[in-house]
């Protein structure tokens, strides 16, 4: 601008482009706006500065239209806030705004959409695992697990038939008892047989969960009862349009599982998938088959000691879980007293959904748990963050508050223009974070292996109350951090702000210790993340490493199913010494055994009711331990060491006097400090004699404790449903060909299932821990790096502000060196605060942690200081840059100016 003229003529444009109508308001701002840039100087450089920082002509003009407007009471104008045409005119506002400054809009999306899409997908997963993880099955809420339990310790039991069929006569609480088993078939289609998850369940099982078969129908009253005498078949969705070409007819069919024909009487609508999180079912079969799909020709339907059902019950509406579980609490003691031989010190639990102990909804309930704190805390430094950058830009446009705060506009319609950006940011934001979440709905599945070749099923379920709720608190935390600098901003000193040229509106050192507190609360929440994460990272690599009481080392371990080859017991032990001898004739096999289980697998071992000779139990409790049925070789070829007694040999077999071999906790609890070498032991009313006692083993997991565990001889309680396992150095690729051959050489239709090493199916039990550490490792990363983008942010505002101090600084003979640990000093002070509140959260906060950490504290102090040390690096890092831009001032140009 180069004289008085032009800035009148520059005034006019603006006012014009105001498009305010009445000559005299037009007339009282061509004079307010001369006064405003003739108090910033007169000369043309003075000008051209004042224009600078008002903004440009649209700016202005954009400006003045909002503001002239008549003044009116405090009162009225918060009442306002909802005017529809005043809104209107604030969002389009707000929109020009965002779009002018593109590179502060997209920062800010960005750090809210991954804020609001972990949160989403998170609640997404809790949604669909552990609320409402069964899709197509009404009032959910309703539905409770049902288990056994035992006086004798705090661990769980499945329930028996007959247990189960009393509990729903005598119950009146519940509309409906549903009972089923996990189980998989082998489906013989044309010549490929292919290994299906499916389940064993009683005959209400469709009505009782509400759901109709798109084909055919469920299952009839009366067809769970009789040794396999309903050899029917629900089929899901899938297997009829993947394996049965979505034929329309196929009601009536035959299909083969476990090599046996079944009818099928109804194909699943497509989105249900069953009652067993984790999995896709992909057939239902009537409990009178539990003795074709579950313990290979057991029939167990009359006996009230063998426990097999993991069930479900629909509660009445208006009934509590609380009032249920006193009415089967009080059956169950019945049941005690009417059947003391196996039920004595047995009762009955009822859990919700999201706590079911026997699918993965209970097992996922702590990792999910952690992960939501987890990315609420990254959400808050995300919107941390951004109320940073807030506060940045807001500091950019005090010339523009300032003038239209001199021409009428109230302090509350200026908090309301920038709470209404910071509504549009929020609003994209969480869209976009919508589409990560969705992007991402299937991580989980994808971190936990696949069990037994079937990839596990982990869905997020984003139904509308995931959506309301994760939406409602993105847009909450956003508006609430975006008030913080809309208050700030609108707290201006008109006549100061005037006389100081419009540049400082407020006091520099106030806001900038409101960001100093934004930068300290990422800071220290990013640092309690990176403490979780290294708890978890050592927890799992001492999980790893921990001695699982067998080598899991070069064993590798293949299913053989004679059972479903339809080989009877002795043709089965036929095979079974055969195929020992040919696998140990296999070069570099050292060892061979088969057993009925393994330990880590998802199937349970067998349990009973024990008596101990010399042992007198509590009255009101019955002593049981699990067993396993194994082959001569097992504890040689797991590297489970005898500490005393013998192993078994070919000779303990049904001809010969039943025998046992115990473990240490079992000896130790039931003979103490006798040597129970020669006792007796009873199962089923049957005596054994103890041989031999082994060292203690983990059966299920890692991390339980130690049981009562026992082993018999295969041959004396023999199953055609077998595991073999061989000790070899060679890896299963190798090993595969072999041992398909020696296979086929004694039966060319049996075909060995998946080999997989000891290693592998440890590691598979870990599946919550590491997805915990992925996580919290990723999340706290993310953190981390928000939390080094807000430092950065308020280290370069800081310089920029202190450039007149820095320059006298200069001035008085102080050295790029001095200024650069000046400022970085300033920076690692607010490092160090945030690692010193962060710490004292910490402490706090990672005993809640204890469930999922193995032989860590929760205050490991090498964890501790490995955060200490990330966290200052990047503090170091973040400070280094707006450092060095200090020690590159020129003092002659910022003091001249």
């Amino acid at each position: 601008m180069r004289d008085e003229h032009d800035l009148r003529a520059f005034i006019d444009r603006i006012v014009a482009a105001a498009g305010i109508d009445d000559a005299a308001d037009r007339e009282s701002l061509r004079r307010e706006l001369l006064t405003h840039f003739e108090d910033a100087g007169t000369s043309p450089d003075a000008l051209d500065a004042a224009l600078r920082r008002f903004g440009g002509e649209r700016a202005i003009a954009e400006a003045l239209r909002q503001a002239h407007q008549p003044p009116r009471p405090v009162d009225a104008e918060r009442g306002a806030w909802l005017r529809p045409a005043e809104l209107m005119q604030d969002l389009r506002f707000g929109a020009r705004m965002l779009l002018r400054t593109p590179g502060f809009s997209i920062i800010a999306v960005l750090c809210l959409a991954v804020g609001i899409g972990a949160t989403t997908a998170v609640m997404s997963w809790i949604e669909g695992i552990s609320l409402r993880p069964y899709p197509l099955v009404p009032h959910q809420e309703r539905l409770v697990a049902i288990t056994g339990t035992t006086r004798a310790d705090s661990g769980r039991d499945d329930v028996s038939w007959p247990d189960f069929l009393d509990l729903q006569r005598r119950s009146t609480l519940f509309d409906a008892f549903i009972a089923e088993k996990i189980t998989g078939a082998n489906l013989n289609v044309g010549d490929r047989a292919e290994r299906l998850p499916g389940s064993v369940v009683s005959a209400n099982y469709f009505d009782a969960l509400g759901v109709r078969p798109m084909l055919g129908r469920g299952f009839r009253p009366g067809d769970d009862v009789g040794r396999n005498a309903h050899p029917d078949v629900v089929i899901g969705y899938r297997t009829w349009q993947e394996r049965l070409n979505a034929d329309p007819n196929v009601v009536g069919t035959t299909l083969m599982l476990n090599g046996l024909p079944h009818t099928i009487v109804g194909v699943t609508p497509e989105g249900f998938h069953g009652t067993f999180v984790g999995y896709s079912f992909q057939f239902w079969v009537p409990a009178s088959m539990q003795p074709q799909h579950i313990d290979a020709g057991r029939y167990e339907l009359e006996d009230r000691g063998a426990r097999w059902i993991e069930g479900f019950a629909r509660l009445k509406a208006g009934v509590t879980i609380q009032q249920a579980q006193q009415e089967v609490s009080a059956i169950a003691a019945r049941l005690e007293q009417e059947y003391p031989a196996t039920n004595r010190g047995r009762g009955i639990r009822l859990y919700p959904l999201w706590q079911t102990p026997f699918n993965g909804a209970g097992s996922f309930l702590p990792t999910l748990e952690v992960a939501l704190v987890v990315v609420l805390a990254v959400l808050l430094i995300a919107c941390a963050n951004v109320s940073t950058l807030l506060l940045v830009r807001a500091l950019a446009r005090q010339p523009e508050m300032t003038l239209r705060l001199a021409l009428g506009a109230g302090r509350w319609r200026l908090v309301r223009q920038l709470l209404v950006e910071g509504l549009l940011l929020s609003t994209v934001a969480t869209a976009a974070g919508f589409l990560i979440a969705y992007w991402g709905r299937d991580l989980l599945a994808a971190l936990v292996p696949p069990r037994g070749g079937v990839p596990l099923r982990l869905p997020a379920q984003f139904d509308w109350r995931v959506l309301a709720l994760s939406g409602g608190v993105g847009m909450l935390t956003t508006i609430l951090f975006a008030l913080v600098p809309a208050w700030l901003s609108s707290r201006v000193d008109l006549a100061d702000a005037l006389r100081a040229q419009a540049a400082a509106v407020v006091a520099a050192r106030g806001r900038l210790w409101i960001r100093s507190g934004l930068v300290l609360l990422q800071v220290s929440l990013s640092f309690v993340l990176l403490v979780g994460a290294g708890l978890l990272v050592r927890s799992l690599t001492h999980i790893r490493d921990a001695n699982p009481g067998f080598s899991a080392d070069q064993v590798l371990m293949t299913s053989l199913d004679l059972f479903s080859a339809g080989y009877d017991v002795p043709r089965a032990k036929n095979f079974h010494d055969g195929l020992v001898e040919r696998v140990q004739g296999i070069g570099g096999v050292e060892s061979v055994a088969l057993s009925r289980m393994v330990p880590f697998s998802y199937r349970t071992f067998s349990s009973a009711p024990i008596a101990v000779d010399g042992y007198q139990s509590p009255p009101d409790q019955q002593p049981a331990a699990s067993y396993n049925e194994v082959t001569p070789g097992y504890f040689k070829t797991l590297g489970i060491p005898l500490v005393a007694g013998r192993d078994f040999t070919r000779a303990d077999d049904e001809t010969t006097e039943p025998v046992a071999i115990v473990d240490e906790t079992m000896a130790a609890q039931y003979w103490r400090s006798a040597d129970p070498i020669d006792k007796r032991l009873q199962v089923k009313g049957r005596w054994m004699r103890v041989i031999g006692v082994a060292k203690n083993a983990k059966y299920r997991n890692l991390l339980e404790t130690p049981q009562p565990f026992f082993y018999v001889p295969l041959r004396q309680n023999f199953t055609t449903q077998a595991v073999l396992l061989i000790r070899s150095a060679q890896s299963p690729g190798s090993l595969a060909p072999a041992l398909a051959r020696e296979v086929h050489a004694l039966d060319g239709s049996i075909s060995p299932g998946e080999i997989l090493t000891m290693r592998e199916q440890v590691r598979r039990t870990t599946a919550a821990q590491r997805i915990a550490v992925t996580m919290l490792s990723m999340f706290g990363g993310i953190a981390l790096a928000l939390a080094a983008i807000g430092l950065y942010g308020v280290m370069s505002s800081t310089v920029s502000q202190s450039r007149r101090e820095l320059a006298v600084r200069m001035a008085l003979g102080a050295g790029g060196p001095d200024l650069l640990r000046l400022v970085l000093s300033r920076g690692l002070l607010l490092t160090a605060g945030g690692m010193v509140v962060g710490a004292g959260v910490a402490l706090g906060v990672t005993r809640l942690m204890g469930y999922l950490l193995y032989q860590v504290g929760p205050r490991d102090p090498l964890t501790f200081g490995s955060a200490l040390i990330v966290t200052a690096i990047c503090g170091v890092a973040a400070c280094l840059l707006p450092a060095v831009r200090a020690t590159r001032i020129d003092p002659l140009r910022v003091l001249r100016s």
